[in-house]
């Protein structure tokens, strides 16, 4: 019998042990692949030939940018020589989650995102898509202002099959005008106009 005021002393090897598993509450992180394949693209709004600095610096902080170029003939001192100069001047594009805007904004030559009632606005993957495709062709292209008249065609044959665009006329000769509606700039390409089919 116990004593009053006295517990009994129950030894370690009598005493009971019971795991209870906790609850996972811990939520499974997309992987960085599938981050950046799922994150919209952004136009970034740049200082006059900031383009460059600002692709470099996001590169840096490894987010996906598209910067294409033209090539132009730049006087040197005293010889003339090949530069690649910004399709789209004051722009660059990049491949982000909104989340991360602050970092964005605080990159040397950024002067805002492209947004509309104050939130980044994004742009269709299709319509970088093809722009990319055009520069990484031989094919001579220049940039031109946004063209709302013509008709939306698609090319049936060549290095540009599948490309949709706006089909312009230049003197005698037909042009593809390819667009990136947001910011309000397009780029141009010679085609024949036996090549294209109404879209």
């Amino acid at each position: 019998m116990w004593s009053l005021g006295r517990l009994p002393v129950v030894s370690e090897a009598e005493t009971p042990h019971v795991t209870t598993p906790l609850p996972d509450v811990t939520a499974v992180p997309l992987s960085p692949e599938t981050a950046v394949e799922s994150a919209p693209w952004f136009a970034l709004w740049t200082r006059s030939r900031h383009e460059q600095v600002v692709r470099e610096q996001l590169e840096r902080k490894q987010i996906e940018t598209f910067l294409p170029t033209i090539t132009r003939w730049s006087r040197w001192k005293d010889r003339r020589k090949k530069v690649a100069w910004p399709l789209f001047p004051g722009y660059c594009f990049a491949r982000f989650d909104t989340a991360q805007r602050l970092g964005i904004l605080r990159c040397t030559g950024v002067v805002s995102i492209v947004s509309f009632d104050g939130e980044p606005a994004p742009i269709a993957s299709a319509e970088l898509e093809n722009i990319r495709r055009l520069v990484d062709t031989e094919l001579q292209y220049d940039p031109c202002p946004l063209i709302h008249e013509g008709t939306m065609v698609e090319v049936a044959y060549g290095a540009l099959k599948g490309v949709v665009g706006r089909l312009v006329r230049k003197g005698a000769h037909a042009r593809l005008v390819l667009s990136v509606d947001l910011i309000g700039q397009a780029v141009s390409v010679e085609v024949d106009a036996a090549d294209v089919k109404a879209y």
